[in-house]
């Protein structure tokens, strides 16, 4: 579905003609045949009707073989017309249900598909919740449009218009009744209608934000606890809770007034037409005088009054889709709006690729079992030559500046050096820049000035995805997924072996208490891990960074949750992991930092001190005072 000044509603229409046009030509056909079948019955029943009424005015007591033939045949044909009309009807239903769930599979995967390759940007500035409610509810008046009131339409529209021309051509002054009322019928629609849909269409937005409420509350649940403000809590969603009910109550009180209007329209009109028509048939000189167009006749009325009746009822079926339309067009518009946000932008032509040394000393890419090293792929387009440069892990920035938006920088003049095997650590206090540098070398947010150069490669030349793929991340808050622990750990990698996963696992000192649990390594998480301690999870976050093994590593507050014990024995498990890694460190506890090879101070964006532990302590600057406890760090 690409993006297009189309209205979003047709865009998706179209998009869904497309996905199977076949399919949808048939289910016209199958409409269309449903429509004829409906018409066809009523124009019988008045031949019927007719021919009986000819032998009656003959003589009812004196058989005629062939009106009876003719009776007998428009019987058959009626029935022919009545179950043409139910056959086409279940085919159509059958075909739209098969187009419409596989469209709207295709959909839910596109939406997903695209959201997936969102910047995080764009998940920093808009509510999760209200992204859900794309697919739980947006998505579903789509579904309704698309398999219920599509069909509905074209169907309504066919008898309308057949219905209308023969009308016209049985009696001019009865279809100049029906055309009145119809207009009625529209102006109550357009009136009713309206309000109703600007509601339903309010009411979409208004369920975003209440979901959007409900899940930062359940992930603040224990926070709300501590603090003990269920009553604000309560408070605030009852005003959201308060406005969807505002809404929602005009949208269905509108949309309930709708149909008994439009049916009491529709009752009243036909008790004109049958009126109309029986003064017409009592007086046939004036209708032929009139218009000069066949007689009224019996079979006429009766033919006339069924088809009255369909040509209202189609007029609020139709009426009764704008609610369904409205609800659609406020959900497509939503989806257009998550599926036009652009793409995490990729222009990064310098891959990771494994490698080995050949005999001359030159690095070669090779398969998975020949290879002893990684490399950057660097091809150059001048000369169509590759050039490979062996991944060590060599991190350099340059006067980088940054800020989330453009007239807030957050750091300042940066410049860092991290040589292979280097341990980097990152002090200050919340806001200071630590997080945000590493969002930097992952790419999650471009740099505004500066450079950042990756084993001497202009990080914006690499690849986002190999880029990634050589950095190791162990987050401040863990996130695990449903599945075994043996899935979580293999995340990091995920064609890695069991004995990997559990030599991960070790290394982590994570190994001890998995054994404990009653299924091991089987044991099956949900909710993100709930059944496990903060520190468990934790351990199981650096185990996931462990089996991935990447030469680089950054670890944000990794032992943040872990008691001083448990952090002891992980620290012991972290150093071995960090051996002959570059890894970058935040932490507050400076007690876990102070084997580092470079501490960098930073404070409101700028790198203030840098040096060894004992370097800085020397110094007697800010880290002292970190240390010491004459300044803290928050």
């Amino acid at each position: 579905m690409k993006n297009s000044k189309k209205p979003a509603i047709l865009r998706i229409i179209f998009d869904f003609i497309k996905s199977n046009k076949i399919l949808f030509a048939c289910a016209i056909g199958c409409i269309l045949l449903t429509s004829v079948g409906n018409i066809a019955a009523p124009l019988t029943l008045q031949v019927i009707v007719n021919r009986l009424s000819s032998w009656i005015k003959e003589d009812l007591c004196q058989v005629n073989p062939q009106i009876l033939k003719d009776i007998g045949m428009n019987v058959i044909i009626l029935v022919c017309c009545y179950i043409v009309s139910i056959s086409a009807a279940f085919a159509y239903s059958q075909i739209m249900a098969v187009i419409g769930q596989g469209y709207m599979n295709t959909l839910r995967k596109k939406i997903f598909s695209h959201m997936e390759d969102l910047p995080v940007k764009y998940f920093d500035t808009n509510d999760k919740g209200d992204i859900m409610s794309v697919y739980l509810n947006d998505v579903d008046t789509v579904r309704q449009l698309l398999i219920n009131s599509i069909p509905e339409i074209l169907i309504c529209t066919c008898t309308f218009l057949t219905a209308f021309f023969i009308m016209l051509f049985s009696s001019l002054w009865l279809t100049l009744f029906v055309i009145g009322g119809a207009i009625c019928m529209i102006f109550a629609s357009k009136h009713i209608g309206g309000h109703s849909s600007r509601n339903f269409i309010a009411q979409q937005d208004v369920i975003g934000k209440e979901e959007g409420y409900i899940e930062e509350m359940m992930n603040g649940l224990k926070v709300i606890k501590s603090f003990c403000h269920e009553k604000e809590s309560i408070e605030g969603f009852d005003k959201i809770n308060k406005k969807l009910n505002d809404v929602s109550t005009k949208a269905t009180s509108y949309a309930n007034i709708l149909m008994p209007v439009m049916g009491n329209i529709g009752n009243i009109l036909y008790v004109l037409v049958a009126f109309v028509g029986t003064i017409l048939f009592l007086t046939n000189s004036i209708n032929v005088t009139l218009v000069g167009v066949n007689e009224i006749t019996v079979g006429v009325i009766v033919s006339f009054l069924p088809l009255v009746r369909q040509f209202t009822n189609t007029v609020a079926q139709v009426s009764n889709q704008i609610n369904t339309i409205a609800l659609a067009i406020g959900g497509s518009k939503r989806i257009c709006d998550l599926l036009d946000e652009e793409k995490e932008v990729d222009d990064g032509y310098v891959t990771l690729v494994r490698g080995k040394y050949d005999s001359n000393g030159q690095i070669v890419e090779c398969n998975e079992k020949e290879a002893t090293l990684w490399a950057w792929k660097h091809p150059h387009s001048a000369d169509q030559s590759v050039t490979y440069t062996l991944l060590k892990g060599d991190i350099r920035m340059f006067d980088v500046d940054f800020g989330y938006v453009p007239n807030k920088i957050v750091l300042h003049n940066v410049t860092l050096y991290a040589e292979p095997g280097q341990k980097v650590a990152f002090v200050g206090a919340t806001g200071a820049g630590k997080t945000t540098i590493t969002n930097l070398l992952n790419r999650f947010y471009d740099i505004a000035d500066g450079k950042i150069r990756y084993d001497g490669i202009n990080i914006n030349k690499i690849s986002k995805k190999d880029l990634r793929q050589s950095l190791g991340m162990v987050l401040q808050d863990t996130n695990l997924f449903t599945g075994t622990i043996m899935d979580n750990i293999r995340y990091g990698k995920l064609d890695a072996t069991d004995e990997e996963c559990i030599a991960a696992a070790k290394l982590a000192n994570a190994h001890s208490f998995i054994e404990r649990l009653p299924q091991g390594y089987n044991t099956v998480l949900h909710n993100d891990g709930s059944n496990l301690s903060q520190g468990q999870r934790q351990l199981l976050s650096i185990a996931r960074a462990a089996v991935h093994n990447a030469p680089v590593m950054i670890l944000d507050e990794a032992t943040s949750s872990i008691d001083t014990r448990t952090e002891a024995i992980v620290t012991k498990g972290m150093d071995n992991l960090m051996k002959g890694r570059t890894v970058f460190v935040i932490a507050h506890r400076l007690s876990t930092i102070q084997n580092s090879d470079v501490i960098m101070v930073l404070d409101h964006g700028v790198i203030i001190e840098r040096g060894s532990h004992e370097d800085l302590i020397a110094k007697k600057g800010m880290y002292y005072q970190l240390y010491t406890g004459a300044f803290e760090l928050e």
